[in-house]
């Protein structure tokens, strides 16, 4: 008995250790879940900052007004950190303000997608019945076109600008937000507290803009953060074929398609809008999954 007891003493670790390797293990856990969260989250206010605030109150050369006398500069020449274009353009301004195209089209265009196929699903989410098939089939109609075809043929008609790549992104937006929208709220609308408000006397737009839009939120940011990054990419790839921004404004996309025909004298004119493009897209999507990881999965 003795001899089992001492055993058990000697092997049996320190009460005072668990708690010490416990809360370790939890510092480590809040500082990767933090992380996760707030290094895409500051990559993304770096660039909106680096896009939008720094050319207002730092002077950066005009994008479309290069000289011909700077044509092909490299990289760290006096007064262009990253050189200049075939045409004379610094590069570091054309990708500011590249940027803020791209991020215009993405934001802008989830906005509009967000507002009214958001509103359009938790209307028909809530109503149900003809108001809910009406409004889906409807829908489903233009979920049925290749959406990339289309937005294409909807630039080519409109003409290329950044307005109408909103509007064409925007158009084949707002199914993807209706049907999400439907489904959080058909899962919310039977909930207690709803129940509760409906016995309480309170109108339908009240119970929709009080209780379940609400509720619903989490999952349309996540979405809009992946949407942002879907519309950035399809803004690149329309610019890239001349269907987006029209030369010579500034957008990574056209960037790209300049910097294509200098590849091999000059691969960092394709390497570095293309590089931006990359992380903007990619810090949207782990801000995305971090968000439904905290907010909506739990």
């Amino acid at each position: 008995m003795v001899d089992v007891s001492g055993a058990a003493l000697l092997t049996a670790p320190s009460p005072a250790d668990e708690p010490e390797v416990s809360t370790e293990r939890q510092v480590w856990r809040r500082i990767a879940l933090g992380a996760e969260l707030w290094v895409p989250a500051g990559v993304v206010v770096f660039l909106l900052l680096a896009c939008f605030v720094w050319p207002a109150v730092h002077h950066v050369p005009d994008p479309t007004k290069g000289s011909l006398s700077d044509v092909n500069l490299g990289l760290f020449s006096p007064h262009h950190l990253l050189g200049t274009d075939p045409l004379g353009n610094d590069v570091l301004s054309r990708l500011l303000y590249g940027g803020r195209v791209s991020l215009e089209v993405g934001f802008g265009s989830t906005v509009v997608g967000l507002t009214v196929g958001g509103g359009l699903g938790l209307v028909a989410g809530f109503r149900g019945g003809w108001v809910e098939s009406v409004v889906m089939r409807v829908l489903d109609v233009f979920l049925a076109f290749p959406s990339l075809v289309l937005t294409i043929a909807i630039t080519t008609y409109l003409g290329p600008s950044e307005l109408h790549v909103i509007y064409a992104i925007s158009f084949f937006s707002i199914p993807a937000f209706a049907r999400l929208a439907r489904s959080a709220t058909q899962a919310t609308r039977s909930q207690t507290y709803v129940t509760a408000a409906r016995l309480s006397g309170a109108k339908d737009t009240s119970i929709m803009l009080g209780h379940i839009a609400p509720n619903i939120l989490p999952q349309m940011i996540t979405f809009s953060l992946l949407h942002v990054a879907i519309a950035i990419t399809v803004e690149a790839s329309l610019s890239f074929l001349g269907l987006g921004v029209p030369p010579p404004g500034a957008s990574w996309g056209n960037m790209i398609e300049l910097g294509q025909q200098n590849i091999y004298g000059r691969p960092a004119l394709i390497l570095v809008p293309s590089l931006l493009l990359f992380v903007t897209v990619m810090a949207l999507n782990l801000l995305g999954d971090a968000v439904r990881r905290r907010w909506v999965a739990r």
